[in-house]
């Protein structure tokens, strides 16, 4: 099955919609109707049945914005490996209290800044860790 490109750009208050492949544009008033608009244009260009081919959508978003969505991602991405990294800690923290220091559960919750359900959890999830390795 041949797959068609459907370039999409905002253009005032409608998407334009660009099919490289048959070197034509239409319009779209959202994004949830331009794949059929671009399905429309391939099918009465190349006189084919609408359903005979596939349609790859990707809108293109102007480059300041495509760079502010990247930052963002990588963003996330830092978060994402500082709080496994803070997770990681809280737990050898409570291990070491407990081991340590023989600390209670509220103990080890209190000097977390936890309740000590969640100490609890954290000794649960270092234990099951450390079976696993």
């Amino acid at each position: 099955m041949k797959t068609y490109r459907a370039n999409l750009t905002r253009d005032g208050g409608y998407w334009n919609v660009r099919v490289p492949e048959v070197k034509r544009s239409t319009q779209a008033r959202n994004l949830a109707e331009a794949e059929a608009m671009a399905r429309d244009l391939i099918a009465i260009m190349e006189d084919v049945p609408p359903d005979s081919f596939a349609v790859e959508v990707k809108i293109v978003l102007p480059n300041d914005v495509r760079r502010e969505l990247e930052r963002s991602a990588d963003l996330r991405e830092q978060a994402a490996k500082a709080q496994a990294e803070a997770a990681r800690l809280a737990r050898e923290v409570a291990v070491r209290l407990r081991d340590e220091l023989g600390m209670s559960l509220r103990d080890i919750g209190r000097a977390l800044g936890v309740t000590f359900q969640r100490a609890k959890q954290l000794l649960d999830e270092a234990a099951n860790r450390r079976t696993r390795v």
